[in-house]
């Protein structure tokens, strides 16, 4: 801790900060915080522990990380915050520690961009490469898998999970899982079709696409009962991974899937 950390700053005696880790103006670092190599923090940041924070992460001014759940049968119990590395965190976001009941941890992965406002609650995971655009709110228990990416002033039902490379248009009020390379939008969301552009940033062939096209087309525009439609597609599930992955998201979802 020296030249980084302005005079105003408030570092917890039981805090543990990297040498080179910058801290602005009047922001707060609590007892039980890790921060990595390579982190800067705002002005008016708050960060409270227990919450390890990895390399090379970027938290904006007036950012509140780590602070308890916001759950009323949240006891003070010993629970945590773990974020990655190479994030950006904006202004004014909130990420809360996890509960008991929910397996105690919060988790965002690598390169994550959370855009001002954007909230993640209790016990929720983020993947690698998530996007959360600006008032972008989780619910608790919330699963956002590898490069999902919520629109701005989103709200995600609590237990709801986001596949990989999903995409929620602004304003949608999501209540069921959403399937991997997806979109979805609207209140109740509904499915409106594949992710295309995602998929091509991503490196897909167009062979993969194309496969995927066809399994959308079975699961959620066919009439077949969505057990029977998985059915249908068992014999594409070997011949493509991305196929595989989605028909393994709808048979695990506990919700229920967003149609």
């Amino acid at each position: 801790m020296a030249d980084g950390i302005h005079a105003t700053a408030i570092i917890s005696k039981e805090a543990r900060l990297a040498r080179d880790v910058r801290v602005g103006p009047y922001s707060v670092v609590g007892a039980g915080v890790e921060i990595a190599a390579g982190c800067s923090l705002g002005s008016h940041v708050t960060v409270e522990g227990p919450t390890s924070i990895g390399e090379n992460n970027s938290i904006f001014q007036f950012a509140s990380i780590g602070a308890p759940p916001q759950d009323l049968k949240y006891a003070g119990e010993d629970t945590r915050l773990e974020i990655g590395t190479g994030n950006t965190i904006r202004e004014f976001a909130t990420l809360n520690r996890g509960t008991v009941g929910g397996g105690g941890t919060t988790r965002v992965g690598d390169n994550c961009l959370l855009m001002a406002y954007s909230h993640v609650a209790h016990d929720c995971t983020l993947g690698d490469g998530v996007v959360m655009a600006n008032a972008a709110t989780l619910a608790g228990h919330v699963t956002i898998e590898d490069y999902g990416i919520v629109g701005g002033l989103v709200a995600i039902h609590q237990h709801v999970r986001i596949g990989s490379s999903a995409i929620l248009g602004g304003g949608a009020m999501v209540s069921l899982d959403v399937p991997p390379f997806c979109m979805a939008a609207g209140d109740r969301a509904r499915l409106q079709g594949l992710n295309v552009v995602g998929l091509k940033r991503r490196g897909l062939s167009e062979d993969s696409v194309r496969k995927l096209r066809k399994a959308y087309r079975t699961l959620f525009q066919s009439s077949l009962r969505l057990s029977d439609a998985v059915a249908e597609l068992a014999h594409d599930r070997s011949s493509s991974p991305e196929v595989g992955q989605l028909l393994d998201f709808v048979e695990s979802s506990e919700r229920g899937i967003c149609r």
